[in-house]
Formats: structure tokens, C-alpha cells, sequence
């Protein structure tokens, strides 16, 4: 995974943690069994980027491995499931649809200490920057273009041709998400609590907008979760699906279009950007692009979808801080996203009074 620009602190490799080594030499066994074509000998480095699921670079003299892994230490029930992650890139990639390579998944938490699954190192660019600094004006709208291509294909996709009926439980999305991430909210003592979550935590529920739909989501669908082709405007891997299911498309599309409220100090975002003179297509173009491809006349209560967003990213950071305080966290830059916490919970609210 190469990075688009060489300015982000995200991109690219470190040597292994010293929270997050384990046995080399007992997974270098495990590749032997379970990895076709697999040839030693083994190297292991370690992603800068990541918030939750650790992940790591394999090096062999013949190609490159990813493994991402449950991190070690105490979590959250249900949280980092890396088994559904490598269950859904098998049944995406199984109808060409863009993901890396599966090779396996180990339950067996004796060889590295915990579940983790190994996948194919998709070799592109990945922009940390929503701007995509390094694309010429004249190619930006392609980009864009084809990220919208991709999440409306993954919304288009029969789940249950796939095998994916029980991946989650269709209908009554928003009530159960806002009451999952509240639940992660309350029981995280160590991270504290927030006046503006409490006031998103009673609001949220009581407002929810009526219709129901149902798709396989991502979840946390961001230009810097993508690998781009080389040289092409073409998305070639969509990465990081711990947070896949079945839900709502709106509320998918909500969070990915979000990218043009969001400050790019938090996560990759286009707020305050100039959009005329980068040739960014605008928010209110862009929602229309996904409605004419997936057959929509518009999309009405968009505030509240975008409400929801900022509550759930920062109901993940309030996480993320508690990991943090436990010393648990995975990447070298989580202090930034808990330091960031506040301000994600005020545009949380903003959005909120906005639907008011």
C-alpha cells in the first residue's frame, strides 16, 4: 500500500510495537500450512495507520501479506471480529466486486495470541488527504466519481446470493445502532462522559426517520480506506470492514459524504477546502450522483443521517480515548483522535440542532 503522498504520518510501515510483537516464528509455521504459494523467509512490520484492529506487513522474497489481528489485552464484546471481516472480502471478492484476497483466517489464539487473518498486499495509492493533493484538476472529478461508483455498487449488491443474509439483521438499523454505540458510550467509564453525546444519546432515538431498507454497509467508507489504482481515477480495494453489516445504505452514504463537512485534522475531510478551484464536485452534486445510480429522488431528513454520523464516528473516538487510558490503543496516532473527541461531539450536536 503506497502511499499517494509522502507528507501523512499514516501512511506506510514501523518496526513492530513492543505492545503488539508476538511469535514471528510461530506464524512463518502457520503461513507454511494454511498459505498456498507461501515461501519463507519472513519479515514483519507494522501499518502507522489503523485505530483498532493492529495490522501488519508481511514481507517474503516473492510477494507481501497483510494480517490484521484482534488487538491484544481486554475488548469490548463484539468488537474487533476479525472473522466477519475476512468473511465479508471473501463474499464481495467472490463477485468481482473490490477487495483484497483472502488466504486465510486463524481462530487458533496459541499461534499469535489472538484470532487474525491474512489477505493479499493490494499494491496502489491510498489518499490520507480528501483532496487528493498530488491528482491533477483536471482528473479530480474521477476520482470522486468512482468512489461514488463503488458505494452505490456495494449497495446494489444481493446479499443474500452471497450467503449474507445473517451478516446482520435487516430493519430497525438506526434503533439498533444508536443503542449499540450508546451502550459502548456508558460502559466505557475510563473515557468519561460528554454533554454533547448525552444530549445526541436522548435525542437521536426519538427522531429517527420512518422507511426501512436493507444492504451490506461498510461502515466507514473513506477515501483513506480505499487503494487506488497506480496511475487510473479507479478504486482497486476497499480496506478496513470491521465495521460491515447489514444496515441502512443512507446511513453508509451519510457518513461517506460527510467528507465535505468534516475538518481534515480529524479525519480525511474537505471542510473549509475550496471546492471551485481544487474541481471537487460539490456536496449537493455528489449526493445527486449516488441517487441517479442507485434510482432515487433524492434523499429526504439528510441532516438527521449526518447526525447520526458524527454521534457514531465520535461514540468510536470516545473508544478510542478509553484505549488510550488503558494503553491499548493500536495506532501511534490515536492520542490525536482522542484529543479530538470534543469537537466531534460538538459538530455531532451542530448537526443535530440543524434537524431541530
Amino acid at each position: 500500500m503506497t502511499e499517494a503522498t509522502g507528507q501523512d504520518a499514516n501512511a506506510g510501515t514501523t518496526p513492530v510495537r513492543e505492545a503488539y510483537r508476538f511469535d514471528e516464528a510461530a506464524l512463518a509455521r502457520w503461513m507454511e500450512a494454511h498459505v498456498a504459494d507461501y515461501a519463507g523467509p519472513l519479515t514483519v512490520e507494522q501499518f502507522k495507520g489503523g485505530q483498532s484492529n493492529p495490522t501488519y506487513k508481511l514481507v517474503t522474497h516473492g510477494r507481501s501479506y497483510v494480517l490484521r489481528r484482534k488487538p491484544p489485552g481486554a475488548t469490548l464484546q463484539g468488537a474487533h471480529a476479525v472473522d466477519r471481516e475476512a468473511r465479508i472480502l471473501t463474499a464481495l471478492g467472490s463477485v468481482g466486486f473490490p477487495v483484497a484476497r483472502v488466504y486465510g483466517l486463524c481462530t487458533d489464539e496459541s499461534v499469535i495470541g489472538t484470532w487474525f487473518y491474512v489477505m493479499a498486499m493490494v499494491e496502489g495509492r491510498i489518499f490520507w488527504d480528501a483532496t487528493f493533493p498530488g491528482v491533477s484538476r483536471e482528473e479530480r472529478p474521477a476520482y470522486f466519481d468512482a468512489m461514488n461508483a463503488t458505494i452505490a455498487r456495494l449497495h446494489a449488491i444481493d446479499y443474500e446470493a452471497l450467503g449474507l443474509g445473517d451478516y446482520g439483521r435487516p430493519g430497525n438499523y438506526f434503533a439498533r445502532q444508536i443503542a449499540r454505540w450508546t451502550r459502548q458510550y456508558h460502559e466505557d467509564a475510563d473515557a468519561g462522559r460528554d454533554a454533547d453525546m448525552d444530549a445526541l444519546v436522548e435525542w437521536l432515538p426519538a427522531n429517527i426517520p420512518a422507511g426501512e431498507e436493507s444492504s451490506v454497509v461498510h461502515g466507514d467508507f473513506r477515501c483513506d480506506n480505499m487503494i487506488f489504482h497506480p496511475t487510473e481515477p479507479r478504486v482497486i480495494a476497499v480496506l478496513d470492514w470491521e465495521l460491515s453489516t447489514l444496515g441502512h445504505p443512507l446511513a453508509d452514504f451519510a457518513y461517506h459524504a460527510m467528507m465535505y463537512q468534516m475538518p481534515p485534522d480529524i479525519v480525511a475531510g474537505l471542510g473549509g477546502a475550496d471546492l471551485a478551484a481544487l474541481n471537487i464536485p460539490s456536496e449537493q452534486e455528489y449526493v445527486a450522483a449516488y441517487c441517479a445510480r442507485t434510482g432515487r429522488d433524492g434523499i429526504a431528513n439528510w441532516d438527521f443521517y449526518v447526525a447520526f454520523n458524527y454521534f457514531r464516528l465520535a461514540a468510536i473516538f470516545h473508544g478510542i480515548k478509553g484505549r488510550v487510558i488503558r494503553g491499548t490503543a493500536a495506532s501511534a496516532h490515536a492520542q490525536e483522535r482522542a484529543r479530538a473527541l470534543p469537537r466531534l461531539s460538538a459538530l455531532a450536536r451542530r448537526s443535530m440542532e440543524k434537524c431541530r
